[in-house]
């Protein structure tokens, strides 16, 4: 049950992130602050999602095919949220 559990999550930490997408797509999203709150919230989404999978893949011992491939796709996502962050801080220093 455990197993079923973290393995659903996982699963759908992988689309959360492409939700962006069409939210892009409105002009109130374009604009300054909600811009960087949308872009901050979903990075650190990415880099939460990456982090949770890799611990319930190393720490549950979860280590059946489908959850390496969602190992691979957040730790992905992860680098990218990490990168998105990294971005942003020469606008803030």
């Amino acid at each position: 049950m455990k197993e079923r559990f973290f393995t659903v999550i996982s699963s759908l930490m992988i689309f959360v992130p492409w939700t962006i997408l069409p939210l892009r797509s409105f002009s109130w999203a374009l604009k300054s602050p909600v811009a960087e709150m949308m872009i901050s919230g979903y990075a650190a989404f990415m880099i939460f999602s990456g982090i949770f999978t890799i611990l319930v893949y190393t720490r549950a011992h979860i280590q059946h095919n489908w959850m390496k491939i969602c190992v691979v796709i957040n730790g992905i996502y992860m680098i990218g949220g990490i990168a998105a962050f990294l971005m942003m801080l020469p606008g803030q220093i």
